[in-house]
């Protein structure tokens, strides 16, 4: 019972980080709501899993203003990648290879990822698979960037797919 009414009290204390960043340490909550007011600020929860919960002194919509800034920000940051995708058959000349090969190489270059697939119809879709992987294999061993396999060889809807991404 006694530990019970312990963690009870300790959840009323928080951790008080004011508007400059300085650590004021652990405070009751209506002392940490005392301080607030007294500044004309509000108390914003930081943290709330920790023990005790980390709170900050501070401008409610200020502080919301620098949280978007920041994960817009992060945002500008990130690159998107696009997964590309290349199309052959299993007719498909050498010189048609090599251009496909040589667009894939520039894709990988700016950092997409890039599927292969051999687009089998008709009667060329009972064909061995040691054969349709030999096909696929043609367009990656023209490439000319590092690049590791992202996705092994799978048996898509359309045919064998293969997806390669660039090596770090």
């Amino acid at each position: 019972m006694r530990e019970r009414i312990n963690n009870q009290i300790r959840a009323l204390e928080v951790r008080v980080i004011s508007n400059e960043g300085v650590n004021l340490g652990v405070l009751s909550i209506r002392e940490a709501l005392a301080q607030a007011s007294n500044l004309g600020l509000d108390l914003i929860e930081i943290s709330p899993n920790t023990n005790p919960p980390i709170v900050k002194i501070a401008d409610c919509g200020k502080y919301q203003y620098e949280q978007n800034k920041k994960l817009k920000k992060a945002k500008a940051g990130s690159k998107t990648t696009e997964t590309k995708t290349i199309q052959i058959k299993i007719g498909t000349g050498e010189n048609d290879l090599a251009l496909k090969a040589r667009k894939a190489s520039e894709w990988l270059k700016e950092g997409h990822r890039i599927k292969v697939e051999l687009f089998i119809v008709g009667r060329s879709k009972y064909m061995p698979e040691p054969f349709l992987k030999e096909r696929l294999n043609r367009v990656i061993h023209l490439i000319t960037e590092n690049f590791k396999i992202a996705e092994s060889y799978k048996r898509g809807p359309k045919g064998p797919t293969i997806t390669i991404e660039k090596d770090k």
